[in-house]
């Protein structure tokens, strides 16, 4: 089993090194503090994560490198910088900068489904033309703006329907943890990048699990906020409004930097602070306070129960429920209230019934309108294929019962809370595949495979509630598991938190 080196230990002097080509020395938060701080300037950062990222082209995580875009803006961003501080002084500048650029000289790198002007985007398929877009997309242009530097867009699947990162246009993203195993999807190529050290975080996206399968995968943080809770994402209420953006960090402080940006959050410099000190979002408070205060108790629900049972059979590796059990120690020993679910739903099912059967004609439905040429439809890849064969075959009506079921149950999705706060469950049900696992299958076995894989994370986007994937456990291979919390509307910050609390041993 291949591995990457080890991250090197944070120092005091490593963000100085201009040789330095691994963010996993120092939080993303430290690297931010570095460039307020006149301790390392935006040209090193964008170097290093060029330099770490062309160096590792192995790992499968980039399908394009923009070297003169980035280097050009992150000469751009110093020279800024330096005015400000000639004008304003070292320490005001920064307290100025942190505020009104919270992600200032943070190497940046997004899905190849997002749109960012002057950069190739694929959608990760051969069918379809490469697009140069004009414009940022919204999510893009907001990083941008917080002072963030695009290097290039990472790996994903095809269309970023599938939950490993492989396609026919680029090598597939591999695991940090393991150079023959998946890194995931559809997020993986991000996911790829900060396990290894290349990016400090990610943004990426979620439609049934594509931020939190990823993370679980390589031992990260990912966090799905709820339907609606980000400004630039689609703001549609319907139970057909999967996706939505996310955060990957090794840190839960690291995610809430992300996620307050992302978020649109004012950042702020501590209430009653007699210094100038780094401004800060909501979310990275609620954090920070977690680590140093402490959380008021939460009840916590746990349930093994997958809502793809009975209709496929889930079997969990031994490493998922150590895992769980990992997970509910540490929120014990952190003071919180855990209770199985079995013993308070008094019901012989905890989901809804025909969820398998409701999820993939939902999934399936969103290709319905998608009207491919024979001969792009050739060039697409048999699974996407299969995915837009099946929504063709299903009637109107069909569709349309397994909508109303699922939108129901969308309806009332905080009723499944009854006395808990959060309900935590696995999250991967075995260990990441290795490479061409998935595809050996025909594309009907390919599907359910991928749904054995990941019964845990597409009923959140169903009900459209936050949810974040938590490392809690390293198994003898060096692979990483973990759980997932899931939360009421508007408890991201809420989550990150318990997710602080839960890495802090």
């Amino acid at each position: 089993m291949e591995h990457l080196p080890a991250a090197p230990a944070p120092s005091a002097d490593h963000i100085t090194d201009r040789s330095m080509t691994d963010f996993r020395a120092a939080a993303a938060w430290q690297w931010r503090q570095a460039v307020l701080d006149g301790e390392v300037s935006v040209v090193e950062l964008a170097s290093a994560a060029l330099t770490a990222a062309a160096t590792r082209s192995g790992l499968g995580a980039f399908v394009h490198l923009d070297p003169d875009y980035a280097l050009s803006r992150a000469e751009q961003l110093d020279r800024t910088i330096a005015q400000l501080r000639r004008i304003q002084g070292t320490t005001t500048a920064a307290a100025e900068l942190s505020a009104r650029a919270p992600l200032l000289g943070l190497p940046m790198a997004f899905k190849d489904l997002v749109p960012v002007a002057g950069m190739p985007l694929t959608l990760g398929t051969r069918a379809l033309p490469v697009q140069i877009p004009a414009v940022d997309a919204p999510l893009a242009r907001r990083l941008h703006r917080a002072g963030a530097v695009s290097i290039g867009k990472t790996q994903v699947p095809e269309l970023g329907l599938h939950c490993y990162s492989e396609n026919q246009i680029a090598a597939a993203a591999r695991n940090p943890l393991d150079l023959s195993r998946t890194a995931g999807g559809s997020s993986g190529g991000s996911a790829a990048a900060v396990s290894a050290g290349i990016l400090p975080f990610a943004p990426g996206s979620d439609g049934g699990g594509s931020v939190r399968i990823p993370a679980a995968a390589c031992g990260l943080v990912g966090l799905k906020p709820g339907r609606g809770r980000l400004p630039d994402d689609d703001q549609d209420p319907g139970v057909q409004n999967l996706p939505v953006s996310g955060p990957l960090a090794s840190s839960a402080e690291d995610a809430a930097l992300l996620f307050d940006v992302m978020a649109g959050h004012r950042f702020a410099s501590p209430t009653g602070s007699r210094t100038l000190g780094p401004a800060t979002g909501p979310a990275q408070r609620r954090v920070q306070h977690a680590l140093s205060q402490g959380l008021e108790p939460v009840r916590v629900g746990v349930t093994m129960e997958s809502p793809f049972s009975p209709e496929l059979e889930i079997v969990l590796a031994d490493d998922a429920v150590v895992a769980v059990q990992e997970g509910i120690s540490r929120l014990q020993d952190a003071g919180h209230m855990i209770q199985g679910t079995d013993r308070c739903t008094g019901a012989d099912r905890f989901w809804p019934a025909d969820y398998f059967e409701n999820f993939t004609s939902l999934w399936t439905s969103r290709l319905a309108g998608a009207d491919f040429p024979t001969e792009v439809f050739a060039e697409l890849e048999p699974l996407t294929q299969h995915y837009l064969e099946v929504a063709a075959s299903r009637s109107a009506a069909d569709v349309q019962k397994s909508l109303t079921a699922l939108g129901d149950f969308s309806a009332g999705a905080e009723d499944i809370f009854g006395p808990w706060d959060v309900i935590l469950t696995p999250l991967l049900a075995s260990a990441p595949p290795e490479i061409g696992w998935f595809s050996a299958f025909s594309p009907e076995q390919n599907y359910v495979e991928q749904c054995r894989f990941t019964p845990y994370s597409s009923v959140v986007n169903v009900l459209g509630l936050p949810a974040v994937s938590v490392p809690v456990h390293t198994d003898s291979r060096g692979l990483s598991w973990s759980v997932q919390l899931m939360g009421k509307h508007g408890s991201e910050e809420l989550l990150l938190a318990l997710a602080a609390v839960i890495m802090r041993r």
